[in-house]
């Protein structure tokens, strides 16, 4: 009998964390990521804007009482980093439009602009997981920087 044993990849880094589905827990995601990120030795700018629309959608339109939302962060060897925000509302999948006069309707438009890929998974039911993934280029030992 063949047996293969697969062994965990040692340069892929994950991060992921359960917040409460409130402003404050969306406040809170972009500060957790952004001290993660720094600990991994990648650039902020981008992707801390990014976990804060994912983050704000996941509070706001994926919302159902007394459910949290998760974030995680992962890092490949192909140089790519993926944001996930999991929500309790796979029932309202999200769409980049264009904003109307209100002061809401931009956060998906700037995902777009900031994310090399974007999209959405439905499930497990109830659940969805919209995810952004940002390439970043090696520039030196502990330096990096994303490429869009």
């Amino acid at each position: 009998m063949n047996r293969e044993i697969t062994q965990p990849r040692a340069d892929v880094r994950q991060f992921s964390v359960q917040l409460s589905a409130t402003r404050r827990g969306a406040r809170l995601a972009r500060l957790l990521a952004t001290e993660q990120l720094r600990s991994w030795g990648l650039p902020l700018e981008d992707a801390a804007h990014i976990v804060a629309e994912l983050a704000a959608n996941a509070t706001t339109h994926g919302l159902v009482p007394g459910r949290d939302f998760r974030l995680t962060l992962a890092v490949t060897a192909a140089d790519t980093l993926r944001i996930e925000v999991t929500d309790a509302r796979g029932d309202r999948l999200p769409a980049a439009q264009e904003p109307g006069d209100g002061e809401s309707g931009r956060g998906l438009l700037l995902v777009d602009a900031l994310a090399d890929h974007w999209g959405v998974i439905s499930g497990p039911a109830p659940c969805k997981t919209v995810w952004a993934e940002l390439t970043f280029v090696q520039r030196g030992v502990g330096k990096a920087s994303l490429s869009v």
